[in-house]
């Protein structure tokens, strides 16, 4: 139970570590990301503003205060705003003594594309020849709406950032179409995140196993308390046989004096008591030796019509003196398992079935096999089990109600012991209840 428990533990706090690493991760590649979107973008508007002033259109407000930002950001001064009413010379003198200081690597790297208004190239300013051709959706984009922003493809993979300008009338060429690789920054994205993901991998190593560690130190004390509880009890169990022994004897020679009225009452409940008792003492002794994993299973070829039949041969006179009726249906398969702690179980099955079906009921007994397990199943007619209370009925000392344990000796160890025995043997038990209606107990086990 606690190493499931620090398995559980573990598992939150590397879903925290791996939260936190993720985080940071992707907030880097975020911030990068969105860092080389804001410098592209401003290095191609500061680019657009350049070719403006060349062909002599009055800057618009976006332009120039993208221009400032650029500027700022490089430590270069800012161009003086070109007005043609105060200009004394013509534009070419103007944007020869206005552009000495506006190329640099950056701009190198941004392709010019002067477009006619069909969207066709009127000429190459360009050094270099642009890798791609104009884009004619980016065209009738910026003929509608002024501008337009957009990232393309090309064949070879790589993505080009475009910004495409509608300059006004009469002023030629009638478009530009701006262009700037974005491969070094996909590339360095690349590289970041397979960082990223390499470190990562080594952080969610280094944090699984400090979680692990410090679940293992979290738990210790319960652990050691745990350890400490299961001693107790198996040497609790052991001590408690010697004198319930005597008891027994005792109230057994008593009872062979034949002793009179009350005294024999007495000596009846002695008994009885005594028997209770000692069938708690192996309960938990057998539930310690789960717990600790000391309880030796002797697995075989278990014949379920056999072991069936058998149990339905014993079981029918206690269930005749309930007034039961107790069937065999279809009865086939083989399982691995163990015969003795597997007749175990389904003994408690059928008692507790016997002990809530009401005189006139019927329990029903099968076994079918079921892809590659066994499905054996106890279903009565009796009282059945409230919904609220059916997830809890395989927990130690769980009791539904007093009253509904007929002779009222019911420990509440019974489902919990069949549990543990059947998960020993590698196989699973569930329950379906309808109150008033019965209840369907059924055990899987691996086939053979």
């Amino acid at each position: 139970m606690l190493r499931r428990l620090r398995w559980q533990l573990t598992a939150v706090y590397l879903l925290a570590g791996v939260v936190v690493i993720a985080l940071i991760g992707g907030g880097s590649y975020t911030l990068l990301d969105r860092y080389f979107q804001d410098t592209t973008d401003l290095s191609l508007q500061r680019r657009m503003a350049t070719e403006l002033r060349r062909f002599g259109v009055v800057l618009p407000s976006e332009l120039l205060e993208a221009e400032r930002k650029w500027c700022e950001l490089h430590n270069y001064p800012t161009p003086v705003v070109f007005d043609p009413e105060q200009s004394s010379g013509d534009s070419e003198d103007h944007l020869e003594g206005t552009s000495e200081h506006i190329y640099d690597t950056e701009a190198a790297a941004i392709f010019v594309l002067p477009l006619n208004a069909e969207g066709q190239l009127l000429f190459d300013p360009n050094a270099v020849r642009a890798p791609f051709s104009p884009d004619a959706d980016a065209v009738q984009a910026a003929q509608a709406a002024g501008c337009d922003w957009r990232v393309i493809r090309l064949e070879d993979g790589t993505r080009v950032r475009l910004f495409t300008y509608q300059l006004p009338p009469p002023v030629a060429p009638a478009l530009l179409q701006l262009g700037l690789s974005l491969a070094d920054q996909d590339r360095v994205l690349k590289q970041l995140l397979m960082g990223i993901g390499f470190l990562g991998g080594i952080s969610i190593l280094l944090v699984g196993s400090g979680s692990w560690w410090l679940a293992g130190r979290a738990l210790y004390p319960a652990e050691r308390a745990w350890k400490q509880q299961q001693e107790f009890i198996a040497n609790a169990s052991h001590e408690l046989r010697t004198p319930l022994t005597l008891i027994r004897a005792s109230a057994e020679v008593a009872q062979r004096g034949k002793p009179g009225g009350r005294q024999e009452e007495l000596v009846t409940d002695i008994l009885q008591e005594s028997d209770h008792m000692s069938h708690l003492v192996e309960d938990l002794l057998l539930l310690s030796r789960l717990d600790s994993n000391r309880l030796e299973l002797e697995r075989q070829v278990i014949p379920l019509a056999e072991l069936l039949t058998d149990l339905q041969r014993q079981m029918e006179r206690v269930a005749q003196q309930h007034d039961v009726l107790l069937k065999l249906e279809m009865v086939e398969g083989k399982v691995m398992g163990d015969p003795t702690r597997l007749r175990q179980v389904l003994l408690i099955l059928l008692d507790n079935a016997l002990r809530h079906t009401p005189s006139g009921g019927e329990i029903r007994l099968k076994a079918e096999p079921y892809r590659d397990v066994v499905r054996i199943s106890v279903a009565d007619t009796g009282s059945g089990i409230p919904g609220e209370h059916q997830r809890h009925v395989f927990e130690r000392f769980y009791q539904v109600d007093k009253s509904r344990t007929g002779e009222g000796h019911g420990s509440g160890l019974g489902l919990s012991i069949a549990k543990a025995l059947v998960e020993a043997q590698g196989g699973r038990i569930s329950l379906e209840s309808a109150e008033g209606k019965g209840t369907v107990v059924t055990l899987e086990l691996p086939a053979v």
